[in-house]
This record gives structure tokens, sequence and C-alpha cells, in this order.
């Protein structure tokens, strides 16, 4: 119970800190909002998926890779968040308190979450704006988002690594984006996988990201008509497979982000 309540405690005192920067959190919404303009209207009408050009229907399908992206494009604030406490010692303020020495990171990253959360409500205010819509029970809409905020929220352990193993909040903003690149391309997130060559197809498949898009888009009703769906395992239990895609992810990098914490700190 002291884990939980210093968790909160210092989630809490991430939240403030959101709150007195604002520009943080809006130019975390301009991204995804520029990105759902750009790929709606740019390529909208370019890109085939289930043998339709229909921009509506890429629009559809386009929403859950957008989601998820930004989900995951989270982790790089995460990381500077950390590498930002680390380099002003306020870490070492926190070795002198009694909490749990894990309640440091897990504060940050349920912080982390909830501004995500709110980037998402805006983010699917704005795709409604622009012809965006679901097809399926609000249950199963609710369950597609809690699946990409559960991918979001593990891979934010993977910013708080990053964010211990380097020196600077710019060094963690680097390092944070630059392998988020190619996860996120080389899968089903804006283009059909079946498309892709060979190599890069097997590797969006078996992809979490591709994983997490995939279950959200038959919870929200948009894969598009005619869409073949690959045969890869994954693909074919999207659901299950994100869940435990996510759980395993969350369980591995938190471990070895705690641990680099005590060693960090120690």
């Amino acid at each position: 119970m002291s884990t939980v309540t210093d968790s909160l405690v210092l989630a809490r005192r991430n939240l403030i800190r959101m709150k007195r920067i604002p520009e943080v959190v809006l130019f975390g919404l301009i991204q995804p909002i520029m990105f759902v303009v750009l790929f709606t209207y740019v390529f909208g009408g370019s890109i085939q998926v289930g043998g339709s050009l229909s921009q509506q229907t890429y629009r559809e399908f386009l929403m859950a890779g957008i989601f998820a992206q930004t989900v995951t494009f989270a982790t790089a604030g995460a990381g500077a968040g950390i590498a930002d406490d680390m380099h002003k010692g306020l870490i070492d303020r926190f070795r002198s308190l009694p909490m749990a020495r894990g309640a440091v990171l897990t504060g940050r990253t349920l912080a982390d979450l909830v501004q995500t959360a709110l980037t998402m409500v805006v983010l699917a205010l704005v795709a409604l704006l622009i012809g965006w819509r679901t097809h399926t029970d609000i249950g199963s809409v609710l369950a597609g988002f809690g699946l990409l905020l559960l991918l979001g929220y593990a891979f934010s352990w993977i910013g708080a690594l990053i964010g211990l193993s380097v020196r600077t909040p710019e060094a963690a903003t680097s390092g944070g984006l630059i392998w988020l690149f190619p996860l996120t391309f080389i899968s089903n997130a804006f283009v059909d996988s079946n498309k892709l060559p060979t190599v890069f197809r097997h590797i969006a498949e078996w992809n979490p990201f591709s994983t997490t898009v995939q279950a959200a888009r038959e919870l929200f009703g948009n894969l598009p008509p005619g869409f073949k769906t690959p045969d890869a395992w994954p693909m074919q239990h999207p659901v299950l497979a994100s869940v435990l895609w996510s759980v395993l992810i969350l369980a591995f990098f938190r471990t070895l982000a705690v641990r680099k914490y005590r060693q960090a700190a120690s």
C-alpha cells in the first residue's frame, strides 16, 4: 500500500507540473492532429485499402494507426522528463525521503498515461470532425482505446529506461524517438501490410504496434470491406496478442527500469 500511495503522490506532482507548463500538453496535441490532417487529405485518395481508394475508407483505416502512434510517441516525453529530473538532482532529493524506490518511476509513467488519455480524447474529437466513425457498440470502442492506452503505458517504461540511461533530456528525446519511427512505419498503421515487401511484411505482422492497431480497428469496426487479414497469428487474434505483447513489454522493461534506477541512484 505504501508503494501505491507514494506512486500516486508522485503522479500528482507530475500532473501539477504539466498544468504549470501547458505548452508541453499543447505541443503534444499539435503533432498527432497534423498527422491526421496530412495523411487524410494528402494521401487519402492515393493509398488503396481493401480494394478501395475512397478517402472515407482510408480515413477510418488510418485513425487506429494515428491513435497508436500518439500513445507510443509519448515514450520520448517520459524519457526526457526522467532524464531532466536526474540531471537536476531531483532524484537524489527523492532518495532522502522515506518512499518506495519504484514509486518515482511509477508516478511519472502514471502521469504520462493521464496526459496521453487527454490527448486521445482531443484527437478523437478532431477525427470525428473530419469524418471518422466507429461501427460497433460503445463497449468495444472503449475496449479499443483501453488497448491503445495499455500499449502506451507499456512503452512509457521503455522511455523511463532510456531516460535513466542517458545524461541529458535532449539525448533522451532523441533516443526515445529514433527507434519509434521504424517501429511505427514498418507496420499496418498507414498502409495495408499485405502490400509490403516480404521481409517487412513479416516484421509488420509480428510487430506489437501492428497488433494493437489491428485490434483497435476490429473493435472500432474500421476494417474496410474486402480487407484480407494476414494469416500470422497476431493478426488473426489481435486483441489477445495485443494484451500479451503489452503485458510482456510492461513486465520486462519495468523490471529493467527499476533496476537501473536503483543503480543510478545508489
